[in-house]
């Protein structure tokens, strides 16, 4: 892979599809979803690597620590183009032009609503809106030679007037324009249909690059996006796993590998390893702690299961009869193979890069040990448990605030009671209670320590593999004030996976109340505060 990164997106062939990814931006937005500083940086660091043309590392202005790792992420890209969003403000952008003008490529990505619904938020008419974008535009274009903009819900918007402020942003020097549906209100015929219009009717319109940028809440984002793309779009905007606020945006994978294996029909190109997608969905799905559903396409776990016996015996016969995609051009081994306790160190390394962890030697050294004692619990440990294991190394770490470090639940028809030890902020605090279950216990020993005002919104438990050995995956989720966090863990004892993912969530719910905004609503409805 080159380091050498798109300098401009108007120089682009016309088969070729750039991909924009904003899981840390869109995607993060996700309610629970909060990723920490050095995950943000591992995040942007696979997607470099995969190929992603544009990252959309954050919105700077939303925090400190936004800005932070926005900043670092800038500095450290080898190749992709990095972007940071802002609203319709001159504060937003300059804040924003801070934290990517060390990038190799930086772009600056601002915004404003306006359909008839955003026009009424901001008390701005027509013409006033209008003046805006010119002068913000204006203003990121001075900071940046490569800038986006965006007319947020694009969808609703007046089509006259939605070609106007286009035209209007272009001439101010919006080298992308950006058409969100940001509601996921469009259909694949209105989808295409608009960026025709759009290249049709707005002067300067061949001499940009138009993107989609599509919401899910019908379930046609990517339809809507692919429609896009043929009707002369050549920008998508995604995320890892379709990660996103309500029903998430369009995945990358899906149009990533609709493109790839549909190119009879879309015969365009995008600059993606796709080998490299299993490994990066895995990982997402960790920090953010959005599992995977089982029957998504593409990354999920029944993506290349076959269990109708007409389907297993012509996949046996010829792999073609019903797959149209190879498990391998996603990085998916095609094999299961079980490992145990005699199983050493290279093969471990081995699976896990098969698997797509690529891991230094100290982390593979604290693996190894994980592994060893999963191994001394399970006969054979299978890839879920590799994967189960590796979730679970992000939980619980010697870094995080809270740390179980002992548990013990008594449980039976005479009662349930937990008592544990853990580490709070490096101070080793102990307690015992009981509860209605051992489950219940064990949370009110750790409330004991770390009291909080945290709702339970959710328990599951899910069993990695069969048997009465199998680890169990335990998924919390959370709610504070508006705040909402999720954490998982893994463990072949029920109860201690459900304590570490507990744990975990309090550990992110620490993150989240540090993540305050300077102006009333980051997310886009305060846009002329700070102007």
């Amino acid at each position: 892979m080159t380091d050498t990164p798109i300098q401009s997106p108007a120089a682009a062939d016309k088969d070729r599809v750039l991909i924009f990814d904003t899981t840390l931006r869109d995607g993060e937005q996700s309610p629970g979803a909060t990723m920490t500083h050095a995950e943000k940086l591992e995040i942007a660091q696979l997607l470099d690597e995969m190929g992603v043309d544009i990252i959309e590392a954050g919105f700077p202005i939303a925090s400190e620590g936004d800005f932070a790792a926005v900043s670092e992420i800038a500095k450290n890209a080898r190749r992709s183009v990095i972007c940071g969003l802002a609203r319709a403000n001159y504060k937003d952008i300059d804040r924003c032009w801070e934290a990517i003008r060390h990038a190799r490529a930086p772009r600056i990505h601002t915004f404003i609503g306006t359909s008839p619904l955003h026009r009424d938020i901001t008390k701005l008419t027509q013409d006033e809106m209008v003046t805006r974008i010119h002068d913000t535009v204006t203003h990121a274009r001075n900071l940046c030679d490569n800038v986006q903009w965006s007319p947020m819900d694009a969808i609703r918007t007046e089509r006259d007037y939605l070609c106007r402020v286009v035209e209007t942003a272009i001439k101010a020097g919006a080298t992308t324009i950006n058409i969100p549906d940001t509601v996921g209100y469009t259909l694949p015929t209105e989808s295409g249909e608009i960026i025709a219009m759009l290249l049709e009717r707005v002067p300067g319109a061949d001499e940009v690059i138009f993107a989609t940028h599509c919401h899910n809440d019908l379930g046609m984002a990517t339809a809507n996006s692919l429609a896009a793309v043929s009707a002369g779009a050549r920008q998508i905007e995604c995320t890892i796993n379709g990660l996103g606020e309500r029903a998430g945006n369009t995945a990358l994978e899906e149009v990533v590998m609709a493109l790839k294996v549909r190119r009879d029909l879309m015969p365009y190109r995008t600059g993606i390893d796709t080998t490299k997608i299993m490994g990066l969905s895995r990982r997402v799905a960790q920090v953010s702690g959005f599992p995977v559903q089982f029957n998504k396409a593409i990354v999920g776990k029944n993506a290349f299961l076959h269990e109708s016996g007409i389907h297993q015996d012509g996949v046996l016969k010829n792999v073609e009869t019903f797959e149209i995609m190879r498990p391998a051009d996603i990085g998916l081994t095609e094999t299961n193979i079980a490992m145990g306790k005699h199983s050493g160190r290279a093969a471990l390394r081995a699976k896990l890069h098969d698997l797509g962890f690529e891991l230094a030697e100290n982390q593979l050294n604290d693996v190894f040990v994980r592994f060893k004692a999963l191994a001394d619990r399970k006969k054979e440990i299978y890839d879920e448990d590799l994967v189960a294991l590796m979730a679970d190394q992000a939980a619980n770490t010697s870094t995080d605030f809270l740390q179980v470090k002992w548990l013990r639940v008594i449980c039976g028809t005479e009662g349930q009671a937990a008592e544990i030890r853990m580490m709070v902020d490096g101070v080793e605090q102990s307690a015992e209670t009981s509860g209605d279950g051992p489950v219940d216990a064990a949370f009110k020993a750790v409330r004991a320590i770390y009291p909080h005002e945290a709702r339970l919104q959710l328990y599951q438990v899910h069993a990695v593999t069969e048997g009465t050995d199998a680890q169990a995956t335990v998924s919390v989720r959370m709610e504070e004030d508006g705040r909402i966090v999720t954490g998982s863990a893994s463990d072949t004892d029920t109860i201690l996976a459900s304590v570490k993912a507990y744990v975990g969530a309090l550990n992110r719910l620490r993150v989240r109340r540090e993540k305050t905004a300077p102006d009333a609503d980051v997310k886009g409805v305060s846009y002329l505060s700070a102007s």
